[in-house]
């Protein structure tokens, strides 16, 4: 089987400059580049940048498939919006981790799947399915956070002592992108 990448980097608080998307370029010679995005899949060779720097630098989102199972996702929000403790109530590290930079905190939800050989859609939608958290996140909806929680659960990845966050309302009821959530983290329902 050969191998498989697709990375795409959205940027939503405000567009890339020019001098940005030229910094970008310099990483990747076919990568589609605009003010807003960052779009680019490997068959033979690798990503040459670094995702966590480019979330703290550039981008509000990022979403990462490979082939043999391994997804990531990364949110930047506003931490007056998302406070870091807060969110480190929700993602206590390993597959759901909360990190502050600068007046930003950053959400990261890791898969390795054990099973692999995962089918990428090459801009199939997951980016714009799972987009909508970031508002609702902004907006106060804690139930994304509490998804990426009962991930770690699943994962077996909680200590015993672990504390289970404040569960928000609205559980029984997710939206669109919460339920794209719940099939990117691989929630058994």
């Amino acid at each position: 089987m050969s191998e498989y990448q697709y990375y795409e980097f959205q940027a939503i608080d405000r567009p890339l400059t020019a001098r940005e998307m030229a910094e970008l370029r310099r990483f990747s010679s076919r990568a589609t580049i605009t003010p807003s995005r960052f779009v680019n899949s490997y068959s033979y060779g690798s990503f040459k940048g670094d995702e966590s720097a480019w979330m703290e630098k550039y981008f509000d989102a990022f979403l990462y498939q490979a082939n043999w199972g391994t997804r990531v996702l990364m949110l930047r929000l506003p931490a007056a919006a998302l406070p870091l403790r807060e969110a480190r109530g929700y993602c206590p590290g390993g597959l759901a981790l909360a990190r502050r930079s600068g007046d930003k905190v950053i959400l990261e939800l890791r898969l390795e799947d054990q099973d692999g050989e995962d089918w990428i859609e090459e801009d199939g939608g997951l980016m714009a399915s799972l987009l909508p958290l970031r508002a609702e996140l902004a907006a106060g909806d804690r139930r994304g956070l509490y998804l990426a929680w009962l991930a770690c659960a699943q994962a077996g990845e909680l200590d015993e002592a672990a504390e289970e966050p404040p569960c928000p309302p609205g559980l029984n009821s997710l939206s669109a992108p919460l339920q794209a959530l719940a099939e990117f983290l691989r929630l058994d329902s």
